[in-house]
């Protein structure tokens, strides 16, 4: 069976490789590149992501990555995020005092968690609604977290973060729940690190590759 093609967009953050690792352990062949043609052919597309919301934006627009971005899930195209690269395509962050735009897929604002200890970092259960079946690989499983921002149900607007016909799942650290998956349409994205979470995130990133 023919390997499928993968790519992992490239803009400066971190953590490329061992995402990279982790796609091509599942069973992908793995693409690294930044501009839309760099990925004619790829069966989907994975935006990592680590550090600061502000600073990997600026990263993403430098080379025009953001209206890539925007243009692949309009298109129907299969994403997969990974933390900073799930909390970027929410509409802003606000983290450090700088309040920042996103890529804007969802609604969502991204702000530091109300737990008193912070970063949330180490192994969580993520729990998913009754219903929530097309996410369902990741219901009551332990994923590996670490970050100290993120992305609550509401906007301090009362905005819903997520479109209703989301399925998202959840985690709860320090009494604040915050959303640890989404999967819309042909978006998934994770606040935390499949490409480290273990037997739990490789069976994640498989269905995510096969699906």
């Amino acid at each position: 069976m023919t390997q499928p093609l993968v790519g992992v967009l490239d803009y400066g953050s971190g953590n490329l490789h061992s995402a990279c690792r982790a796609l091509e352990a599942v069973g992908a062949r793995v693409l690294l590149g930044r501009r839309p043609q760099d990925f004619t052919g790829v069966s989907g597309l994975v935006l990592p992501g680590v550090g600061a919301f502000a600073a990997c934006m600026t990263q993403l627009r430098v080379i025009g990555a953001d209206d890539l971005v925007r243009d692949w899930v309009a298109a129907g195209r299969k994403l997969l995020g990974i933390c900073v690269g799930h909390q970027v395509l929410f509409a802003r962050g606000v983290e450090h005092g700088t309040d920042s735009a996103g890529i804007g897929i969802f609604d969502g604002t991204v702000e530091r968690l109300a737990a008193r200890r912070l970063p949330h970092m180490g192994w969580n259960t993520v729990e998913l609604p009754d219903g929530a079946a097309r996410v369902a690989a990741v219901r009551g499983r332990r994923f590996y977290f670490v970050h100290s921002y993120g992305v609550h149900s509401h906007d301090e607007q009362g905005r819903q973060s997520v479109p209703p016909d989301a399925m998202v799942a959840w985690t709860e650290h320090g009494g604040d729940r915050f959303i640890a998956a989404v999967q819309w349409r042909s978006v998934t994205s994770t606040q935390f690190h499949p490409e480290k979470s273990g037997a739990a995130g490789a069976a994640l990133m498989h269905d995510w590759l096969m699906s």
